[in-house]
């Protein structure tokens, strides 16, 4: 087996991949609803160990991506460029989404790059149900990644899973929650915007809004949500 390097060329690390899949995990992963079609079943910390060792080579990561792999393409996420990646290859990407987690581990990539508020209005716009995933999962990551975003843009997001939350679609619906919940847990401020929009849902009529507001109530009301966002203000 060659030993990886960040001299390694695609077709060396995907060679690499398929020596270390395991059966076993790739039908593991069937019990957290990943599809397994293009799956060779290796670990996400294994991974990003890989990713790590081999390091940023923004055209290698491009070549990965067209194995059709899936851990090759979640390496390839992890080892493209953000600030080189235009929204038309972003769009190209999302297009081939069958599964939560390659959509979770690419909106990682995408919320760095500079088109993202774009690539959100784009992709929320979708009627495909992982591109759809997409955009709601680069909001919740943007709590994370840009922290100098004014309130604003987070405000507007808000405004945005209102409006979708009767979207009853399984990974759709669970991705407008997590954006929801993780507004909320950016900032004391933004705390009570994003409470109000999961009260309102909570009492809706549609059971798939209730459900997402519910689930938030309860996350953005625990003790121990109020006293992190308390600490981090202070």
């Amino acid at each position: 087996m060659v030993e990886l390097s960040p001299q390694s060329s695609a077709d060396e690390i995907v060679e690499h991949l398929r020596s270390i899949g395991s059966e076993e995990n790739r039908r593991g992963m069937l019990r957290y609803g990943i599809k397994i079609d293009r799956a060779l079943g290796i670990p996400h910390g294994a991974q990003r160990q890989i990713a790590k060792k081999i390091k940023r080579n923004h055209e290698r990561a491009f070549e990965l991506w067209q194995s059709g792999i899936m851990e090759a393409q979640f390496i390839a996420s992890v080892t493209a460029d953000p600030k080189r990646f235009p929204a038309a290859d972003a769009r190209h990407w999302a297009a081939s989404f069958d599964s939560w987690d390659i959509v979770d581990g690419v909106s990682d990539l995408f919320v760095d790059t500079e088109c993202w508020r774009d690539l959100i209005d784009a992709f929320v716009a979708d009627e495909r149900e992982f591109v759809r995933r997409t955009a709601f999962a680069m909001m919740a990551w943007s709590v994370v990644h840009r922290k100098k975003e004014p309130e604003t843009t987070f405000l507007d997001f808000l405004q945005i899973i209102e409006a979708h939350a009767t979207d009853d679609r399984n990974f759709v619906k669970k991705a407008v929650n997590w954006a929801l919940r993780s507004i909320g847990k950016r900032s004391m401020a933004m705390h009570g915007a994003a409470l109000a929009v999961a009260e309102r849902l909570a009492r809706s009529t549609d059971k798939t809004a209730r459900w997402i507001g519910k689930d938030a109530v309860r996350e953005l009301s625990d003790a121990k949500t109020l006293e992190r966002l308390a600490a981090r203000k202070g």
